[in-house]
This record gives C-alpha cells, sequence and structure tokens, in this order.
C-alpha cells in the first residue's frame, strides 16, 4: 500500500467549522471523483487544536491531514495522470481556492511501520 499525506491549512479568514462544512460537503466530493477507480481509502483528519484535553505541544500550522492510500505505484502513478488532466486541475483548483491556503499545502508520500499493541486495560492495576 502506498499512502500519500498532505497536509492543508484553510484559507485566511475562514473559520474551522466553514472549513470542515466546505471540505466535507464540496471539496471531497472532488477527490472522490477523481480518486475512485484509482485509490483504496480517502481519508481527512481534522486536528482538534481548540480541545485542551487533547492539544499538545505547539499548535500545528495546519488543519487538516489528508490520506490517499493506492494498492500500488501504477495506480498511484495513473490517478497522478488523470489528476493531471486540465479539465481536472482547473476543477480542482477552482474549488481549492475557495477552501485553502494553497502555498501552505505539503504533500509527500510514506512508508508505514506499524507496532501491533495488546488491548488497553480498564484498570492499572493490571499493569503491577
Amino acid at each position: 500500500m502506498i499512502k500519500v499525506i498532505t497536509l492543508l491549512s484553510r484559507k485566511a479568514g475562514m473559520s474551522k467549522a466553514d472549513f470542515r462544512q466546505y471540505y466535507e460537503n464540496n471539496h471531497r466530493l472532488l477527490g472522490e471523483k477523481y480518486l475512485t477507480g484509482y485509490a483504496a481509502h480517502y481519508q481527512r483528519r481534522y486536528v482538534c487544536s481548540n480541545n485542551t484535553d487533547t492539544q499538545y505541544g505547539i499548535e500545528p500550522n495546519f488543519d487538516v491531514v489528508m490520506e490517499i492510500w493506492f494498492p500500488d505505484q501504477t495506480a498511484m502513478q495513473e490517478a497522478m495522470a488523470a489528476l493531471a488532466q486540465p479539465t481536472a486541475q482547473a476543477e480542482i483548483i477552482a474549488d481549492e481556492e475557495q477552501l485553502f491556503d494553497r502555498l501552505k499545502t505539503v504533500s509527500f508520500v510514506v512508508d508505514e511501520v506499524a507496532s501491533m499493541l495488546p488491548t488497553p486495560c480498564n484498570s492499572r492495576e493490571a499493569y503491577e
């Protein structure tokens, strides 16, 4: 599985609520339109920086972590070629201008390694 991660920031002056609403009700549909048939998974992870119970360290300078999972290199290359078509680019860029600070966008491919951990216990007594 090949995973492309993109860090996206909302446009200046846009609230977090409006950003999320627009992404999920508009921009997400473009992602699904152009990724269907290529990607296995398209996911958005919104930063919860306004919750002091979950915020650790400094506040990140992005609002959402977007992930696209491809089954293999060929599928990723075919998707990127489809996204690079002039019609697709015009539609995507026009919508991104409504939503993102495009100068802050950072995208990269990751090599994922996971650790399987035991199921958490309900009590610290299990650790003693």
